[in-house]
């Protein structure tokens, strides 16, 4: 599997690195959602990279984390972003109840933070975005899971 990581010193370059990253994943050429998983500790940035990733592509509005209401939608570029934080979800058959599936359809990107409460639900990641502690900064391990995600790190 391919790989790339990023050293992360502050909160701009996580923003800076959100928008590109956007702006590469508007591009892609999929029939299907492309589906992204954010692993880190509480704290770690994965809403501060997915608000550089929505305000990067022109969202002028408050990103917040979706801690409460589970999903945030986001029409932008010819897309749909839709921000998932599964972080207080009891049960994974609770996204069945939400109608989980109906959001991964074309021309979508989910960003999905604690996918890991969803499983078996939830599709597979084209593409999973690990961020841990690094010092006061952070660094960030962006995996490819299939074809996919191996074309989006090509064009980071």
């Amino acid at each position: 599997m391919t790989e790339l990581t990023q050293y992360i010193p502050d909160e701009g370059t996580m923003l800076r690195f959100g928008k590109k990253l956007a702006e590469v994943l508007v591009k892609q050429p999929k029939d299907n959602a492309i589906v992204l998983y954010f692993n880190g500790d509480l704290g770690a940035g994965k809403t501060t990279l997915t608000r550089g990733m929505v305000q990067g592509l022109g969202y002028q509005g408050n990103v917040k984390s979706p801690t409460y209401t589970l999903v945030e939608e986001y029409s932008i570029a010819g897309k749909m972003i839709y921000h998932f934080d599964l972080y207080r979800l009891a049960d994974p058959e609770e996204l069945e109840f939400m109608g989980i599936r109906d959001y991964f359809s074309q021309n979508c990107i989910c960003l999905i933070e604690w996918a890991e409460k969803g499983e078996g639900i939830l599709p597979e990641a084209d593409l999973l975005v690990n961020i841990d502690y690094y010092d006061d900064a952070r660094s960030m391990t962006l995996i490819a899971q299939n074809s996919v995600g191996e074309h989006i790190l090509t064009q980071l």
